[in-house]
């Protein structure tokens, strides 16, 4: 909104109070892996997914790569603990990076992730079989897994393993 000043003066703004200096959240690097195990063939083909969180996210199983951990093999473990599925790594699919802040040791911080996707062939294992961290592992048509997952990247690199699958 602009004040009026007499005739033959010009708009004069009024004076907006100084914004508060935002304090920078310090950043940590985070590596993880996971993948899209399918088992069947093209218009038979399913793949697995997991519900997590309290809010019942649908997303690709996946975890943090561990200390002297190849991506790869996390992607397997993952799958193994999120999926409770065996499988093994057929190709990389794409690697994905956002941003989000949480909490490190209690600090505030950002974290800047990267996320190693897999075709991932399904070997043996029952979904039942899933850790604690996960509310439900399930085996969907491959058709149906995209609309499903919670994130654009995962409905993303699902799509991408549709592709290759077809």
């Amino acid at each position: 909104m602009t004040e009026r000043k007499p005739s033959g003066s010009k708009p004069v703004k009024p004076v907006k109070p100084a914004k508060k200096a935002a304090t920078k959240l310090p950043v940590r690097e985070q590596i993880s892996a996971g993948g899209v195990v399918f088992r069947g063939e093209k218009e038979r083909t399913e793949v697995v997914i997991v519900s997590v969180g309290g809010q019942n996210r649908w997303q690709l199983p996946k975890g943090l790569v561990e200390a002297g951990e190849k991506p790869e093999i996390t992607a397997v473990r993952e799958a193994r603990e999120e999926a409770g599925v065996d499988s093994e790594v057929v190709q990389h699919l794409e690697t994905i990076e956002y941003w989000y802040a949480g909490l490190d040791q209690g600090e505030r911080v950002r974290f800047h992730k990267h996320v190693h996707f897999y075709l991932l062939r399904y070997r043996a294992g029952e979904t039942a079989d899933h850790d604690w961290e996960v509310n439900e592992a399930r085996w969907v048509p491959i058709d149906d897994a995209t609309q499903q997952l919670t994130f654009d990247s995962e409905r993303h690199v699902m799509e991408r393993a549709r592709q290759l699958l077809a």
